[in-house]
């Protein structure tokens, strides 16, 4: 895992995306969470080409003091759904505007996952708002 900012306090939110291609992508995030003093760590772990690696991590993020998993993914955007299937803690789905369908497919497939494998779910794109989501649920979880 890739620590983006040294933090002060525990590093609260997991942001996970398939590709380090998706970086860029998701940067907003990184800005919201920065501007809020939320400790985080980015990790790059495919679901198709990691899925052992992928499992792993899920399995080991409430262990290792995260209290929300950002997922960021395109195309078939599995890597939400198999993340939730692993951990207890929240899971935000982040549907990327890549591809032909610009997104969409990711989008109806992270908001489709089946009963038991629950993922909040933001806009095609919209990293700020699955940040402050993410802080939301840390604030519900600390009152």
């Amino acid at each position: 895992m890739k620590k983006r900012r040294e933090t002060v306090a525990n590093d609260l939110v997991l942001i996970l995306a398939g590709s380090e291609g998706d970086r860029e992508r998701i940067s907003a995030a990184f800005d919201v969470l920065d501007e809020a003093g939320i400790g985080y760590d980015f990790a790059v772990s495919s679901a198709h080409r990691d899925a052992d690696r992928t499992v792993q991590i899920a399995k080991d993020a409430a262990g290792k003091g995260y209290k929300v998993i950002i997922a960021a993914a395109g195309l078939a955007a599995a890597l939400p759904g198999v993340i939730a299937a692993h951990t207890d803690l929240p899971v935000i789905g982040l549907p990327l505007d890549v591809g032909p369908l610009r997104g969409v497919d990711a989008l109806y497939a992270i908001a489709q996952l089946p009963s038991g494998c629950p993922v909040g779910t933001v806009g095609i794109g919209n990293a700020q708002n699955a940040a402050l989501l993410a802080i939301r649920v840390l604030n519900c979880a600390a009152s």
